[in-house]
């Protein structure tokens, strides 16, 4: 557990800050503030006088640089320029949508209200296929320079390299190094027999949180883990249930989505590898981030011993996964 006086430096990111911070946009705050879900930044809903509230994020320090941080602000703003329903930033007088206010970087872009949506209706699953459809159609057309694609070198090798240094613990180090030596092997020759799949701007964390769905559409929000991907790892993260009821979620998605852009098939033998990277990735990120008091507490459950034994007994199921044929429509 991190120590509770371990000092971070979200913690300057008190209310009369954060209504500072909206203010030298030119706002005024009518000190309403609501914190809501994020971990990896700080987001928050600012009350605004006269005028629908806005959703200040506040970047973690180190994480991406600025022209990584903007070339995910003009992707969102080249789809909404498309009518396509993404949550953009604001763009200020000056033309700008990356801010700074004493020592931290921040973005400002309207608030949509709004559920997840139901994954397991097919009706839902075909309107999120056209949509994802023309955001690919988009993201296909250049590529990013700045972000880094997702690789099993950094969701895989490196993650591995970090917990098995840091944080496993010595009685299920021998199990963790030889099991997930065996799973990134497997993930290499599936990725290596794969040349036809041409990595394109994706959202990268296409969950049905980061969706907001309102009346008869989802509005996509949170593209800061958008990354140069395969299409597919947009798509895995749709799919729940047994085997038949994914193929037949898959089926629906993509009828919609070729409906705006083509789809290769070959991409379905990466979904239960890029599954594994996403596991071992999450374990990672919450080891590197243990040094924010807001880690420990909202995840308690985190580096304990049941954890790991889980979490290994887990990646031997995916190693099982990774041996069985791919799935097929």
């Amino acid at each position: 557990m991190a120590p509770e006086n371990t000092k971070h430096p979200f913690e300057k990111l008190t209310p009369d800050f954060i209504m500072d911070a909206v203010e030298s946009q030119g706002y005024h705050c009518d000190c309403r503030i609501l914190t809501l879900n994020s971990y990896e930044n700080r987001v928050y809903q600012v009350g605004i006088e006269d005028r629908q509230p806005l959703i200040a994020k506040f970047y973690r320090p180190e994480r991406w640089n600025d022209a990584q941080i903007l070339e995910e602000h003009d992707f969102t703003l080249e789809l909404e320029q498309l009518e396509l329903p993404v949550v953009a930033p604001l763009v200020n007088r000056e033309k700008k949508t990356l801010h700074q206010y004493e020592g931290f970087r921040f973005s400002l872009s309207p608030c949509k209200g709004g559920h997840s949506p139901e994954l397991d209706n097919l009706e839902h699953l075909l309107v999120i296929g056209r949509l994802l459809g023309r955001i690919h159609l988009l993201g296909s057309r250049q590529p990013f320079r700045h972000r880094p694609a997702l690789n099993s070198q950094n969701f895989g090798h490196e993650c591995v390299a970090f917990i098995t240094e840091n944080f496993i613990p010595s009685e299920y180090r021998e199990s963790y190094q030889t099991l997930t030596r065996d799973l990134l092997q497997q993930i290499d020759a599936r990725l290596a027999t794969s040349p036809s799949i041409v990595p394109i701007r994706v959202h990268g964390d296409c969950h049905s949180g980061n969706m907001l769905w309102r009346e008869t559409a989802p509005h996509f929000v949170d593209f800061d883990d958008s990354r140069m991907a395969p299409a597919i790892q947009d798509l895995w993260m749709l799919l729940s249930g047994p085997e038949d009821q994914q193929r037949r979620q898959l089926d629906k998605i993509l009828t919609g989505y070729e409906q705006f852009c083509d789809f290769n098939l070959a991409e379905l033998q990466l979904i239960e590898p890029l599954r594994t990277l996403r596991m071992l990735h999450y374990s990672a990120w919450l080891a590197k981030r243990w040094d924010d008091p807001a880690f420990p507490r909202t995840f308690p459950w985190f580096n304990s011993m049941q954890y790991w034994g889980e979490h290994i007994l887990e990646l031997r199921e995916q190693l099982s996964a990774l041996q069985e044929p791919p799935l097929h429509l």
